[in-house]
């Protein structure tokens, strides 16, 4: 975190590479941020690019109190939510679950099938419980940057991801009880 806001000091200094670096670092993982928003993978791209853009333009926005990551996804999600609201359209997150060990055919299989499973289960969750959840278990962030990327209080955070993990083992309980008859 600290030499991501070293590379964007340089980078207000006028190295353009320092920003080129930063670009590189984040670029995939804002598409793919914005991408489950929006549903489309090229239109995430875009999304992103506006994104880098807007810090080109705007160097001197960034409040180094924040993450740079953060602080990109709160500029991201901001960009999806207008591309959204001219839209009209909301669409729901995809969680994909990616296994990077290196298991027997079988263990993949198995893996891969309990992952599609609680990709359903994800997707039935309201929008805002499902972004709580990509933010806290797929991208690993802080309570503190959830709650300043989804513009929520601490304790409603918490709460929110208190209830997503409760709803989501009240589905998959039931989806286990089903599959058990």
């Amino acid at each position: 975190m600290e030499e991501d806001k070293e590379m964007y000091q340089e980078f207000l200094n006028g190295n353009q590479e320092a920003f080129d670096r930063l670009m590189e670092k984040y670029q995939a993982k804002l598409i793919y941020f914005i991408q489950r928003y929006v549903g489309a993978v090229d239109i995430a791209e875009d999304l992103a690019q506006d994104v880098f853009v807007y810090i080109l333009m705007n160097p001197k926005q960034y409040d180094f109190k924040y993450s740079l990551k953060t602080y990109l996804y709160m500029i991201g999600k901001s960009r999806a939510l207008n591309y959204l609201k001219r839209e009209k359209r909301i669409i729901p997150l995809n969680e994909t679950i990616i296994y990077t060990d290196d298991k027997e055919l079988e263990d993949q299989v198995f893996s891969k099938e309990k992952s599609q499973n609680l990709k359903k289960a994800i997707d039935t969750l309201p929008l805002h419980y499902q972004t709580a959840i990509y933010l806290a278990d797929m991208e690993e962030l802080s309570y503190k940057e959830i709650a300043d990327i989804m513009e929520i209080s601490l304790s409603q955070v918490r709460v929110l991801i208190h209830r997503a993990r409760k709803k989501l083992t009240q589905i998959v309980k039931k989806e286990v009880e089903i599959y058990a008859e």
